[in-house]
């Protein structure tokens, strides 16, 4: 059987498929063993080799410096909204962040429930829409701040950093001292990034890693230790670094399959192979949208997301009518969020390039009937 839609779903969102093939022979039998990977002990040999093996991939493919903690955990990112303040934050301590879309909204406002928390900039428009990543120029930083919170591809409205901040000793720019948290959820292994700009990389796996239920972290360990007093100890850094993401049980099945993308992903070439293919899926669906006069895109040229790219009908009339032929066509999950409406088409990884030009050629086919 093969897939007979192309899913352009948000997250959780679709997976490689050879990844679900080989999942799918295994699941009643994984290595030989007679059961699945599912009913294994975490603890067994077989199963801390697959999560040795998934940890050595992750750190190859993401060139990922020595000196940093790769930890799986539960919860998802919005979780991570308030583990990351119990650990990084301190008793009473404060925060910097930068506010470009809901996520980072999100993160701010959990944060705000364990210390002060310090917007260096909202880019929210005169129509409380969020289209831009606000120069650095602009940013208020906080000097005595334990970390800068960035969401550097905010999935929702399709907003997306193409680099890193500044770091420097200057008015504008992130003092040295202040490490750099990411939540890069959206967008992680999408493209070439320098783990050691960042104190803190965060995630939720449903987008280009495995099932939704995982939790990457990837922590400087200099930055381990200092948990909050009330931090639980399930997610406390030191007490899940010290035992190798084992402190309780794991999700089993996400690191499984996270594995399998990660080996899927070397196959394709790494990170910057893959990048160059997001590249061209990006380029050639806005493209479709900026040469149109049925369709409009709201984001800053130079902040597009290449993950999620959200798109508007200028007669949104015709929206239900966009999504009803769209999924007759077997283009599936392109309403855009409740909170911006409109469309989204999220293009991960996973996402080939033929889902893209089927989607372009829908496109201009429903402005040809309708536009």
């Amino acid at each position: 059987m093969t897939r007979k839609v192309f899913n352009f779903s948000p997250g959780p969102a679709l997976s490689p498929e050879p990844v679900l093939r080989q999942a799918a022979d295994e699941m009643l039998d994984w290595q030989g063993t007679g059961m699945s990977v599912m009913e294994v002990s975490h603890r067994g040999k077989d199963f801390m080799a697959l999560h040795a093996r998934a940890i050595a991939d992750l750190r190859e493919l993401l060139a990922i410096p020595p000196n940093y903690k790769v930890l799986f955990m539960q919860g998802g990112a919005l979780a991570e909204n308030a583990i990351v303040p119990l650990n990084l934050m301190g008793d009473g301590g404060q925060a910097d962040y930068l506010l470009t879309g809901q996520w980072s909204l999100k993160s701010a406002r959990e944060a705000a429930r364990y210390g002060q928390v310090n917007i260096v900039a909202d880019a929210t428009g005169s129509e409380g829409r969020y289209t831009h990543i606000p120069k650095q120029t602009v940013w208020k930083l906080s000097r005595e701040a334990a970390y800068l919170h960035l969401c550097t591809s905010e999935t929702i409205e399709g907003v997306e950093f193409q680099g890193d901040p500044i770091v420097g000793r200057g008015e504008h720019e992130v003092s040295p001292d202040v490490p750099i948290v990411a939540d890069m959820s959206s967008h992680i292994l999408s493209r070439v990034i320098d783990v050691s700009r960042y104190g803190c990389i965060y995630g939720g796996a449903q987008k280009n890693i495995g099932p939704a239920g995982l939790t990457f972290v990837i922590v400087r360990e200099d930055l381990i230790g200092r948990a909050h007093r009330l931090c639980p100890s399930a997610f406390n850094y030191q007490v899940v670094a010290d035992n190798d993401s084992m402190f309780n049980t794991p999700p089993t099945f996400g690191i499984y399959l996270a594995g399998l993308v990660f080996e899927w992903l070397k196959a394709q070439g790494g990170v910057a192979a893959i990048e160059a293919i997001n590249i061209d899926k990006a380029r050639l669906l806005y493209g479709a949208i900026d040469g149109s006069r049925l369709y409009e895109s709201r984001v800053s040229k130079q902040d597009r997301s290449r993950m999620n790219v959200t798109f508007f009908l200028r007669d949104e009339r015709l929206n239900e009518a966009f999504l009803a032929d769209a999924r007759e066509a077997g283009l599936m999950n392109l309403k855009g969020h409740r909170v911006v409406g409109g469309m989204r088409a999220s293009i991960y990884n996973a996402m080939p390039i033929e889902g893209v030009r089927a989607l372009v050629a829908f496109m201009r086919d429903f402005e040809q009937r309708r536009g």
